[in-house]
Order: structure tokens, then C-alpha cells, then sequence
């Protein structure tokens, strides 16, 4: 199976393509994937059964200890983060104490690391608890996923559960008022014999047209950069990229191009 795994509650810093110098926080199991959504492109392969081991997730008090440590030997080395970021092995937002967490952290932040920016990867599958989104709207870079412009893109790159719901996703990302930074996957190919492709005019033209009503302060695009889980995927170039943004930002979105 394609993809690698962070074997650390704590790992790097790494330098990121979009926040800088990143230090990660992997709030998920250490030795598999656990996520809501099992996305064709995921770098951390497909998505396991959930199995009891997954549900031993760090508590927020070994979270803390692990985050302090690193923080102090960062400062001793003068190598202090732009970025703690919330990320690793699947969606940090299904740890039961997320909330409590993001807290943590923003203590520990502002204790050792004062100018660095609290930061979320997420694939918004959790905005349907309260706990969650106030959370959320104290994290810095409050970054989620919106990978489709379609209900049917959508449920072929993404992967959610079946009953998982992309008007009310769509919803839940309105809520923030445009405290949000939306991330977005460009990608071709094809899965169980559909053809995968969210660069289409109809697809661009409908995701601006969420784009328009969610407001984000930022849209982030990017093509695939490493190894996926279904194989064939088409990384999109990044002229092909530059004209998404283009439109998009004719219709007031600031976007961002990552290659």
C-alpha cells in the first residue's frame, strides 16, 4: 500500500510547502491511519477498519508533556517553528479531546513560542460538533478541506461514509464566517471505473460558486507531490493550476498556488 506514516506524537520541525517551518502534532495512532474520509490521493494510504488500537489516541496531558519538551529544546537551539500544526496520520479533529488540546497548545505557544501561528489540516468531517468548531475559530490558520465543486466529485475523490452529507459539509464551512482557509486538491484519473476529474469547467465553475458563499480568507490549490494510495492519479502543472486561480480570483477569491 502506498503511502508512510508519522511514527511520532511530535514530529519535526518539517519544512511545508504552504506554512513554513512546521512542527507537527500527530494526535492519531503512530502505527496506522485513522481518518473519517479515505481519500484516492491520501499520502498516508487508504483508510483502515477501525479497530480498538485505534481508539488508544495520546492523551491531552502526554500531548502537553511531548509538546513542551520539544518547544524548550527548540528554544535552547534558537530553531523555534513559524507553525504547530495539527496533522499525522488521518483527521486530528476526531480525538474525542480535541478541544481541550487546541487549548494546551495555545498555552504552550504563547509560553515558548509567542510569534508562531496555531495551525489545522483538516477534512471538515467534524463540523457537526459544536466542541469542534469553537475549537476551530481559536486555531490561527484554521485550514479545511474542499476538494469537488459536485456532491459526485466529491464522493469519488474523498471517499467520505455513506451518510455523510456534502450540502451540510458545505453548510458547516458557511458557519465560520470566513475564519477558514480552504484547501483544495487538483487531481485527474480514475476510480472503480469513473472518470476523476475536478479541473473541468462545470466542476472549477461550481466549486467558485461555494467558494463565493463560504468566504474564506484564503483559498489554498495544490497539485498531488507524493506517492498516492490509487495509482494513475494525474498531477495537475502548475499553468493549469495559475488559470484555476484565475478564475477564481475574478470572482474575489484570494487564492494561492502551490506547486
Amino acid at each position: 500500500m502506498a503511502g508512510f506514516l508519522f511514527h511520532d506524537l511530535i514530529f519535526g520541525p518539517v519544512r511545508s510547502r504552504r506554512l513554513g517551518l512546521s512542527l507537527g502534532i500527530n494526535l492519531l495512532p503512530t502505527n496506522k491511519k485513522f481518518c473519517s474520509f479515505n481519500c484516492i490521493y491520501c499520502e498516508c494510504g487508504w483508510t483502515l477498519p477501525v479497530d480498538t488500537e485505534l481508539r488508544e489516541l495520546p492523551s491531552p496531558a502526554l500531548v502537553y508533556e511531548f509538546l513542551e519538551k520539544r518547544l524548550k529544546e527548540l528554544a535552547a537551539e534558537g530553531y523555534l517553528p513559524d507553525v504547530l500544526t495539527y496533522a499525522g496520520n488521518g483527521e486530528p479533529t476526531l480525538h474525542p479531546e480535541f478541544a481541550e488540546i487546541v487549548d494546551g497548545t495555545i498555552a504552550l505557544r504563547n509560553k515558548y513560542a509567542p510569534e508562531a501561528r496555531v495551525s489545522v489540516l483538516s477534512n471538515a468531517s467534524m463540523l457537526g460538533n459544536p466542541k469542534v468548531v469553537e475549537a476551530l475559530k481559536k486555531i490561527d490558520n484554521n485550514i479545511l478541506k474542499l476538494d469537488a465543486g459536485t456532491e459526485k466529485m466529491f464522493r469519488l475523490i474523498n471517499n467520505p461514509g455513506p451518510l455523510f452529507d456534502f450540502d451540510r459539509l458545505l453548510a458547516n464551512l458557511r458557519q465560520f464566517n470566513g475564519k477558514l482557509i480552504i484547501q483544495t486538491m487538483f487531481l485527474r484519473g480514475e476510480y472503480r471505473g469513473e472518470t476523476v476529474d475536478n479541473t473541468t469547467e462545470d466542476e472549477v465553475k461550481a466549486w467558485i460558486s461555494h467558494l463565493t458563499e463560504i468566504r474564506p480568507s484564503q483559498v489554498m490549490i495544490y497539485p498531488i507531490a507524493r506517492e498516492t494510495p490509487l495509482q494513475n492519479l494525474q498531477k495537475i502543472g502548475p499553468e493549469e493550476l495559475e488559470k484555476i486561480a484565475g478564475k477564481a480570483r475574478v470572482a474575489g477569491i484570494e487564492v494561492k498556488v502551490f506547486t
